[in-house]
């Protein structure tokens, strides 16, 4: 059966250097940029939610995957956008969350998390096994992780009939994955997947699929991580230099419906980001970037907030978020090191943007509502908007954005989208030349 995503891939390889980005964020205001973007361009768009973000628990949002999809479809509803060109991926899906437990153990609270997914309409399956569990040899040796893979591939192919969605699923593999939300610490060194791992990673999964009969869904399997090169920590952006990818990006020539995948391609340049679609990295994921420009907005309006509002009716966002991350440490302590002026940074600017876990928290939440509504019952003042957010500013001025406080907050976030969009379709980048 057909899935959208189909198309951008045939394109691809029929020589077209277009791309699809996948946003991976849980936040209702960058969905809705998401949404409002999609609109405008008349494209799909892809959603995606890590296995950390939501599972069959709830994970750190609350949600389990059916409270996702309700999430995004809702969005889209609101936006207008016919839910046909949604697309909702799961990533990361695997033993990460249960790393702590012995495979077996881990593994069978996998097969829960896939089948959820699955039952919940996701058809863009990320198989991730390249996280060792407590009772595993290391390195995981790529035979171990490709049989786990095609545990989790089978548990999704039989709900998937089950449900009667047989053939809509589409796979992602590769075990070489950045960790998921960029660096834990300072890049020192970053070396691109050789040619030879990338090689030996298919034909271990291709085995494994077939040891458990299931050689007829290869066709299905629509990318491959593997590391271009690309990563961010707190406070560097390691670029992608195509010179060090000559040799791997061939490794997908005689493959007919597959793709790479990059993560963390957040905060890349769009020269860049169109070199890595050029050389066949054809879906780019994006996540931090989004809540980091999400923040730089919410922070921006507050410094007017502060100069229009009387100091008792002020939001004060900032600093309820700063209390709310030093009252919970949990996700950020162990990233943000240094002393107490370097972490009080990081906690607020850091690329990585461990703020992005936060969002969720009630007291902030009604922060950034009383924000809102606090601007959004007066007019923001031009100078105080050039001042802040001018490139927000000089749309207000010529008219192709309104002035309310939520259509500014989307309008930055979509400016990252925009970079995407530029970088994974030709015209755009024709036009921009």
């Amino acid at each position: 059966m057909a899935n959208p995503l189909d198309i951008v891939i045939a394109r691809h390889k029929r020589g077209e250097p277009v791309g699809v980005t996948s946003i991976c964020s849980a936040h209702p205001l960058v969905l809705r940029a998401a949404m409002a973007q999609a609109g405008a361009d008349g494209d799909l768009v892809l959603i995606e939610a890590t296995s950390n973000q939501v599972d069959q628990t709830g994970g750190y949002t609350g949600m389990r995957p059916a409270d996702f999809r309700d999430l995004v479809h809702r969005a889209a509803d609101e936006a207008g956008l016919p839910r046909e060109r949604v697309v909702l991926g799961g990533d990361h899906l695997g033993p990460n969350r249960w790393r702590a437990l012995p495979a077996d153990e881990a593994m069978a609270h996998v097969d829960v998390l896939v089948r959820a997914y699955v039952e919940a309409g996701f058809t863009k399956i990320h198989l991730d096994c390249s996280y060792p569990c407590a009772d595993d040899a290391t390195p995981l040796a790529d035979e171990v992780m490709a049989a786990r893979a095609a545990r989790m591939l089978e548990v999704a192919e039989c709900t998937a009939s089950a449900v009667g969605r047989a053939g809509d699923l589409r796979y992602v593999i590769g075990t070489e994955v950045p960790v998921p939300g960029g660096a834990e610490e300072t890049i020192d060194d970053l070396r691109p997947t050789t040619a030879e791992s990338a090689r030996t990673t298919l034909a271990r999964h291709r085995e494994a699929f077939a040891a458990r009969g299931l050689a007829h869904v290869w066709p299905r399997v629509l990318a491959l991580v593997v590391q271009p090169g690309v990563e961010f920590d707190h406070l560097r952006v390691v670029d992608y230099d195509r010179d060090r990818t000559r040799d791997l990006r061939r490794v997908l020539d005689d493959e007919p419906a597959m793709v790479f995948e990059a993560h963390s391609t957040d905060y890349q340049t769009v020269p860049r980001l169109a070199a890595l679609v050029e050389d066949h990295w054809a879906v780019l994921k994006v996540g931090p970037g989004l809540t980091f420009a999400l923040r730089e907005a919410l922070f921006a309006l507050a410094a007017i907030e502060a100069e229009v509002v009387p100091a008792p009716d002020r939001s004060r966002l900032p600093e309820v978020v700063e209390d709310r991350m030093r009252a919970e440490p949990e996700q950020w302590a162990k990233y943000y090191t240094g002393d107490a002026d370097e972490q009080r940074l990081a906690r607020r600017y850091s690329y990585s943007d461990r703020m992005r876990y936060y969002w969720p928290d009630p007291e902030i939440q009604a922060a950034e509502r009383r924000l809102l509504a606090n601007l959004g019952e007066r007019p923001v003042p031009l100078p105080l908007l050039s001042q802040h957010l001018p490139d927000q500013y000089r749309r207000v001025r010529d008219g192709s954005l309104a002035d309310d406080p939520v259509s500014l907050v989307l309008d930055r976030v979509r400016d990252v989208l925009r970079d995407y969009r530029d970088a994974s379709t030709p015209s755009q980048r024709q036009q921009a030349a």
